[in-house]
């Protein structure tokens, strides 16, 4: 019964992928999105991975194999998997992931030879990987919980643990209403992770086992910085000698927030004539609408993959490229975390906070909710409506000690959550010695239904 069930899910899902086909194809075509890696991602094993270990089975090099979707996943375990590396010198840790941009920030982080597309849910796709890695742990980032991954993964001899686990108040309701098939599913992860006391109860309110459950805390509090890119000092230097300023930093935005930001930008430009934004679009393929957007609303610009040090005092930097808003974030004087003021839900204000920048959002920002309601509670963060963002922005950047204040106080509210990536490691290093006494696993293994 079990077997057809899962039988049954792959049918639909062959299907559905069927159904939506156009779209595939059009995001390929038009965006160029999801093409790139397809042959990884229908099970061919990358000839990198062996780069530094030409057989895994003559090495006996055990593995722990790491998934994180996209840019903040990567972002948010890249501690985690730094720690593993020091930790655990004798396994080697590869790293998957499903986006485009989440694949490229993982191969600087990371390295590109150990760092690979995310096969589709189908056991044609897993089973190539699982009998090439064999991996001794597998470790999904958030809840990324896919039905054939988590049967063939555990059916292989690999423990499997979810970190900083979350359940967002979107998801919620939907997983309840399938607890019924979550609950089978759940059992083959060993342990959780998660975020909050509430998001536990949440994963136990599924079908997770309680007694797998354990609350670490949020590893994207302890996200490392990396080495800023050589354009932040040449942007900072170069908004120095031409005076400019103040800088606005508005990231991650989406559909319906840059006409806003950037009327609000034309009022700050009337009591600050040499201000200066800094506009980073979430997604890749809107960066050529949003140039259009500021090309009709007559707004100076210049395209950073362009910019070869002209003046942007009075006009804006349009960010079209990715990896580099964590560190741009730095050369603000007030911080926008974009996804907010639309219901999108709201993206991750802990970059910002980390340079100790006064942070504005707006009130959508379902997916980010104990983090804004704690940096809320102490003061740390300025939460508006359409119709209140220009007059914040304005309060801001004319008071000084209140500005710097909130940055400040933003940055002692991230300080003081840090050790989620020790509380997750010293689980996941008791999950291994569980497990080091279990007699090593056949390739065989990977072929169990």
């Amino acid at each position: 019964m079990l077997s057809l069930s899962y039988f049954l899910y792959s049918v639909l899902l062959a299907a559905a992928m069927l159904v939506s086909l156009p779209y595939w194809l059009y995001q390929i075509v038009r965006h160029g999105k999801y093409g790139t890696g397809l042959a990884e991602r229908i099970g061919r094993v990358p000839a990198r991975l062996f780069a530094t270990d030409t057989n895994f089975q003559d090495t006996h090099r055990r593995v722990i194999w790491v998934h994180a979707v996209s840019v903040g996943e990567v972002l948010a375990v890249s501690g985690l998997i730094h720690e593993m590396r020091q930790r655990f010198p004798q396994r080697r840790v590869v790293i998957t992931t499903t986006t485009d941009t989440g694949q490229n920030l993982a191969h600087k982080r990371f390295g590109g030879e150990d760092v690979f597309y995310f096969p589709m849910d189908f056991a044609f796709a897993i089973r190539p990987y699982l009998r090439t890695l064999q991996p001794e742990l597998v470790v999904l980032a958030e809840t990324e919980f896919w039905p054939n991954f988590l049967r063939l993964a555990h059916g292989s001899g690999a423990r499997i643990a979810v970190v900083n686990a979350r359940i967002s108040d979107r998801s919620w309701p939907r997983y309840r209403r399938f607890r019924w098939a979550l609950r089978r599913m759940l059992a083959h992860v060993d342990l959780f992770l998660a975020q909050t006391s509430e998001d536990g109860a949440r994963l136990e309110s599924i079908g997770a086992d309680p007694t797998r459950i354990h609350v670490t805390g949020n590893l994207k509090f302890d996200m490392i910085r990396s080495i800023p890119p050589a354009i932040i000092e040449s942007l900072r230097q170069s908004l120095v000698s031409e005076s400019a300023g103040p800088v606005l930093v508005c990231g991650s935005t989406v559909e319906g927030e840059e006409s806003v930001l950037l009327k609000a930008f034309e009022n700050v430009r009337v009591e600050h004539p040499h201000a200066a934004m800094i506009l980073a679009p979430r997604h890749p393929e809107r960066f050529d609408e949003v140039a259009i957007l500021l090309q009709q609303m007559s707004i100076p610009f210049v395209r950073r993959s362009f910019w070869k040090g002209e003046p942007l005092a009075g006009g804006v930097l349009l960010v079209d490229s990715i990896g580099e808003l964590a560190a741009l974030y730095a050369l603000a004087d007030v911080a926008f975390v974009g996804g907010s003021l639309v219901p999108r839900g709201g993206h991750n204000i802990i970059e910002p906070a980390q340079h100790g920048v006064a942070i504005v959002v707006g009130n959508h920002t379902e997916n980010f909710r104990d983090i804004v309601s704690l940096f809320q509670s102490r003061d740390a963060v300025r939460i508006v409506g359409l119709a209140e963002l220009p007059l914040t922005l304005m309060q801001l950047l004319a008071n000084d000690a209140e500005r710097r204040a909130l940055g400040r106080r933003a940055h002692e509210t991230m300080q003081s959550q840090a050790g989620a990536t020790s509380r997750t490691l010293e689980a996941l290093q008791t999950l291994l010695a569980e497990d080091s006494n279990r007699h090593p696993v056949s390739a065989q293994a990977a072929h169990t239904d």
